[in-house]
């Protein structure tokens, strides 16, 4: 049975011997297994879909990228939601606090139907980049991605709902929900996908529908969990049915920043993945192998960054600006350590790491060739992304849009193209680049964590 997690729980540990890194783990560990479940279920289904062919690879590449971009834009929405809600529980005022839920939800379904709308009418014009002969790759992309719109509904709520309990504290349930999707979407995967157990062989139709299906089963538990009060906060249906707009109003305030933010970053993302499909499709094979295992790496380091939130904020709301530092900075400090183990351990099996995904030589040769810059970029990155969600917690959000926009103009943009066409650095300079954005927002970051000017953010 799912338990309620008192909202109280993190505040009174931080207060016990090694009390903040205690409320760390707590809060951490489960939020990155949470958030990487996802993520390593995409990679999972990747080295399904890689055994159908390199350009089905390439082309479910490409959609699961969007599906990212979405969620990335949906998580940092869902920061800013959090960020409201968490401080009304600090202060026990659970009335706001459900009133402020039940609002982002409402929001989370209008978002749901949008979303939806692009990614079955808009998204697939953008394989028409795949360079290729014939159309194979882009077919295997656009009948993947109109799949997963039908459940647009479903995935798309349940991610709202499940993301702002997370930010609150709730990272035990959370995780447990996602455990049971994801693994009910890897366990439908390969049957879908390759006509198991006498079924017909469905191929990337079949991978689109394992995710419809398992979202949509996580969606009827959430809603269950909301609505018997086995977490802390409940879902009233007159909440979603009756809008507020000064709480709506307040919400996107609160969000916009942070959509922005992460909107342009994970944008960024995409040209590169553009820019590896026009150099040839094996180089873009390569790219997305090393995407998807970044996709997971990334989600480990935002469990970091969601436990930063929470704990500054909670501090913050307190009054107790020493504790929200010391907490931030542990925080980071438990992430860098974090991502050095696993970087060594990929760098060094890296051949092995590619050869999960696909079995073709020249793909494999050609990440194996560019794989140290990727190991070294998980050190900023990793630090990089627990400095943000510090911020977030002091809610100094504009800062964080506006240095993601200069640093995607600067290096997605520019400087990728010229460290790969112009230099001819080819995949090489995609992945460099990340490193030299990665260690220059974490600078500036740490520098503005540190000086402590988010004291006087109301």
């Amino acid at each position: 049975m799912l338990s309620k997690e008192p909202t109280a729980s993190l505040d009174e540990q931080s207060k016990k011997p090694f009390g903040t890194l205690k409320a760390v783990l707590k809060t951490s560990f489960p939020a990155a297994v949470d958030l990487s479940s996802q993520t390593i279920t995409w990679l999972i289904e990747a080295i399904f879909i890689g055994q159908l062919s390199a350009l089905a690879l390439a082309g479910v590449g490409i959609a699961q990228q969007v599906l990212v971009l979405t969620f990335t834009i949906l998580l940092t929405f869902v920061v800013g939601s959090s960020i409201i809600i968490v401080r009304y529980l600090g202060a026990k005022d659970q009335w706001h606090a459900n009133h402020v839920f039940g609002q982002a939800l409402f929001i989370g379904i209008i978002f749901s139907l949008i979303i939806g709308l692009i990614w079955y009418f808009i998204i697939p014009f953008i394989f028409e980049f795949i360079k290729e002969e014939g159309d194979k790759a882009r077919m295997y992309g656009v009948v993947y991605i109109k799949t997963v719109a039908f459940f647009s509904p479903f995935i798309i709520t349940n991610f709202v709902a499940l993301g702002i309990l997370r930010g609150v504290g709730n990272t035990m349930l959370t995780m447990t929900i996602s455990l049971v999707v994801n693994g009910l979407n890897i366990l439908l995967s390969p049957i879908l996908i390759f006509g198991l157990f006498s079924l017909p062989r469905l191929e990337t139709f079949g991978a689109g529908l394992a995710v419809g299906i398992a979202h949509t089963t996580g969606f009827l538990i959430t809603l269950t969990v909301l609505r018997t009060r086995r977490c802390s906060l409940f879902l009233a249906i007159s909440e979603i049915t009756s809008p507020k707009f000064k709480t709506v109003k307040r919400l996107f305030k609160m969000g916009v920043p942070t959509t922005i933010e992460q909107f342009v970053w994970a944008s960024g993302q995409i040209v590169l993945s553009l820019f590896a499909a026009r150099i040839n499709v094996t180089v873009l094979a390569a790219h997305q192998v090393m995407v998807r295992i970044q996709s997971v790496l990334s989600m480990v380091n935002w469990g970091f960054a969601v436990a930063g939130m929470s704990l500054v904020g909670r501090n913050i709301g307190g009054k107790d600006f020493k504790e929200a530092k010391k907490s931030g900075q542990l925080i980071s400090l438990v992430a860098v350590l974090n991502a050095g183990v696993i970087a060594m351990i990929l760098y060094i099996f890296a051949e092995q790491s590619f050869s999960i995904f696909t079995d073709e030589p020249m793909v494999i040769k050609a990440g194996v060739a560019v794989f140290l810059a990727f190991a070294i970029l998980q050190l900023p990155k990793a630090a990089n992304t627990a400095y943000a969600g510090n911020l977030r917690g002091t809610a100094d959000l504009n800062w964080l849009m506006w240095l993601a926009i200069g640093a995607v103009v600067i290096n997605e943009l520019a400087g990728a193209y010229v460290l790969s066409f112009g230099f001819g650095l080819g995949l090489l300079g995609l992945w460099v680049i990340q490193i030299f954005d990665e260690g220059g927002r974490l600078v500036l970051n740490y520098w503005r964590f540190n000086r402590g000017k988010w004291k006087k953010i109301p």
